[in-house]
């Protein structure tokens, strides 16, 4: 009689693995679970998609706008305000969304719901779990940059066919975000420090990552703390796309940073979702 086979590592003893699904089917399943609950909410978040970029881009855009127009337009290149300030809204909007999706909802899985838990407890691995989260993380980052590209359109700050492209760009944005974020939010026990990171991390990048100027308008010290943010390349790439001023060289540049932010943070989050449901 053969010797009974030990569970994989990453598979904890009494639980039969789904030996007919790989590893990406197994996150599905976590995926859905998520589908399946925003269906139950998905009006709300549309509401507020469609109203945060028309509130921006008609004060700052074109209110605030026709001021730096009138006075500043050479410093832009000579493209309007609008047209420059609102691909760094776009990105700047990925940034947004990935923070939301990435604290909260975790933390409320770990910790106050138990979902994670739950899903452990099934043939879902920690990390099955961890990129289903993900995949609807990206699945929400896909549907609000779509909306923003729409309003961005309807409002003529639209200069170039390549914009489209800024579409995945602003995704890729919001996953070097969510990917690290996720990891050190399932790590939490108490939501005080996502309240830190909103006021000392988001807000600031927010302001001084390229969105409302260019960087090249900082102190010469600073800039080079805004060049190491996921959200400058962000904003570059977003930019340079709907201007229609990309180069190849300089998208794949701004585009491989932000893979590399975000790879790091998958491969980190693996092993915290695996530390914290694991124990």
């Amino acid at each position: 009689m053969a010797a009974p086979v030990a569970p994989p590592a990453d598979q904890p003893r009494g639980l039969a693995p789904a030996a007919a699904a790989g590893p990406w089917q197994m996150a599905l399943r976590e995926f859905r679970f998520w589908l399946v609950n925003y269906r139950r909410t998905w009006r709300g978040s549309i509401y507020s998609s469609v109203l945060s970029p028309v509130l921006y881009l008609g004060a700052m855009g074109l209110g605030l706008g026709t001021l730096v127009d009138a006075h500043g337009l050479a410093r832009l290149g000579g493209v309007s305000y609008l047209d420059f300030l609102a691909p760094g809204l776009l990105a700047a909007a990925a940034m947004q969304t990935a923070m939301g999706e990435s604290t909260y909802p975790v933390l409320g899985s770990v910790k106050w719901l138990k979902t994670y838990q739950a899903a452990a407890a099934s043939p879902l691995r920690p990390a099955d779990i961890f990129h289903g989260h993900l995949l609807f993380t990206v699945l929400r980052l896909a549907m609000n940059c779509s909306i923003f590209l729409a309003v961005m359109a309807a409002f003529g700050a639209v200069r170039s066919a390549w914009v489209l492209a800024a579409l995945p760009a602003a995704v890729l944005t919001g996953l070097a975000f969510a990917a690290p974020i996720e990891s050190y939010a399932v790590t939490r026990d108490k939501d005080q420090s996502f309240a830190m990171l909103f006021r000392f991390g988001m807000i600031p990048l927010f302001l001084f990552s390229g969105t409302f100027f260019p960087v090249t308008q900082l102190p010469a010290w600073i800039r080079p703390l805004a060049y190491v943010t996921p959200l400058w390349h962000g904003v570059a790439i977003c930019r340079s796309l709907s201007l229609g001023t990309a180069d190849l060289p300089g998208v794949l540049a701004h585009a491989g940073y932000l893979a590399a932010v975000a790879a790091a943070g998958i491969a980190v989050g693996q092993r915290a979702y695996r530390r914290r449901l694991y124990v």
